[in-house]
């Protein structure tokens, strides 16, 4: 290996933990799922669901989670073969099963929006899988040998929950035999160091689509396509050249995420398009659509690690539209010491539902308060609306004391905060401008 200056080799470097965050961080959850699970998701193998028995809070520690679904989830691996899952009549309830491969592309989508809300049986086989589909079943090939399935039931309240419950456990996955799971990074490699040993064992063992696959080869001189680890060495030249890649990769990515230039509106980033960097896989549900694609080159791989960054396993915007927002309308930084106001004259229109989740930053996790109150949407029973039909969300961490403001109260940590606006199964006036997003406006006291 020849690596150039070091500059260079640290540009690089950080070029590559852009280029390789989304996998890597796919797989870091992946595997936090079979080991510890996550809040109210318990541990679960490869290839066995886990059920959430309610609705997503603080305990759930997942970037930008939502709450407004209950989530099933499986860590798919059909290395060994075939693997078959049977999903239940839903009997017109919203539900989507999202696929998502280990680059974090969606790849297919099950559900009421792509496949309707009837039972349905579905093969899943992996990317050189050439076997006959029995009759009536439809195939899904994943791109990459370990995906994951994302699954989200709307619940309108506690008292829904026993009918979710039910079609949870009417889910099944049937794999043929074991296979072979994630490669085992070299335990010998640096902590500070682990990222790229991370990139290195899992970009081999799930290569990517063709076109990234020709990219990637810029990589080589920092040993990503070494056989055996290079970065056990904490001490060498390579490792203090990575080191400053990672922290510039990552100080890039924070920037970006904040203030990007993506479009926006009233200061709104509007993320409808964030998850189109999948240029190549479209199985079923999964739109092949130039309206939501990317253009290739390298500005999609950082698109690509802002989303995971930002949302990891967000679906596209045909399933659902994601906007988020860091300012006010005066541009000053969203803070809960100062009260702050989004109303909307007119509410967000889609043929499923709305809501606007409250988070932290930078970490993106729900916000613990004491009302147990995450998101505000049109299901939120007890909103007050104005006499000319208006909605106004209030955002402050302390309680209101006039009962109009307190009905319609989202509460927020003392410091900083990023609200989520979220639509399932948006309207097309959302993406062609006719419906525009209000601001967020300081409180006049």
């Amino acid at each position: 290996m020849a690596p150039g200056e070091p500059q260079d080799v640290s540009e690089l470097a950080a070029e590559a933990f852009i280029y390789g965050f989304p996998l890597v961080f796919d797989l870091q959850q992946v595997v936090r799922f079979t080991r510890e699970g996550m809040g109210s998701l318990p541990a679960s193998p490869l290839n066995t669901f886990a059920h959430a028995t309610q609705l997503a809070g603080p305990n759930d520690t997942f970037v930008s989670i939502n709450n407004d679904t209950v989530y099933s989830i499986v860590n798919v691996d059909v290395s060994g073969g075939p693997v078959r899952v049977e999903v239940p009549d839903s009997h017109g309830r919203y539900y989507v099963m999202q696929f998502v491969d280990a680059w974090t592309n969606n790849f297919a989508y099950v559900g009421e929006r792509a496949t309707g809300t009837a039972a349905g049986s579905y093969l899943l086989v992996a990317p050189d899988w050439d076997g006959e589909a029995p009759a009536g079943e439809t195939v899904i090939r994943f791109p990459t040998a370990v995906a994951s399935i994302v699954g989200r039931w709307a619940v309108n309240d506690e008292a829904d929950m026993p009918a979710v419950r039910e079609l949870q456990g009417a889910l099944k996955l049937t794999p043929t035999s074991a296979g072979r799971g994630l490669p085992e990074p070299d335990p010998a490699v640096p902590e500070d160091l682990r990222f790229f040993e991370e990139l290195r064992v899992w970009m081999q063992a799930f290569p990517p689509a063709e076109r990234d696959r020709e990219y990637q080869r810029r990589f080589e001189p920092l040993g990503l396509f070494a056989a055996d680890s290079p970065y056990a060495d904490g001490d060498s030249d390579l490792a203090a050249w990575l080191r400053a890649g990672i922290a510039a990769g990552r100080e890039q990515t924070e920037h970006a995420l904040k203030h990007g230039s993506g479009p926006t509106q009233n200061g709104w980033n509007l993320t409808y398009h964030v998850f189109d960097y999948n240029l190549d896989f479209f199985e079923v549900g999964a739109l092949d659509d130039e309206q939501w694609k990317l253009p290739d080159g390298p500005g999609r791989y950082v698109q690509r690690a802002l989303a995971a960054r930002g949302g990891l396993w967000g679906n596209h915007g045909y399933e659902a539209a994601y906007a988020m927002v860091y300012v006010d309308a005066d541009g000053n930084e969203l803070d809960g010491s100062r009260s702050s106001e989004l109303r909307f004259v007119t509410q967000p229109p889609c043929r499923a539902f709305w809501s606007v989740t409250m988070y932290d930053t930078p970490e993106f996790y729900l916000v613990a308060n004491q009302i147990d109150r995450y998101s505000i949407g049109d299901r939120t029973p007890g909103l007050h609306t104005a006499e000319d039909g208006s909605l106004t969300i209030v955002m402050q961490p302390d309680e209101p004391t006039e009962p109009e403001r307190r009905a319609n109260w989202l509460p927020t940590p003392n410091g900083t905060f990023r609200p989520i606006l979220r639509m399932y199964e948006p309207d097309e006036a959302v993406f062609d401008g006719r419906y525009e997003l209000p601001p967020i406006t300081r409180h006049a006291e």
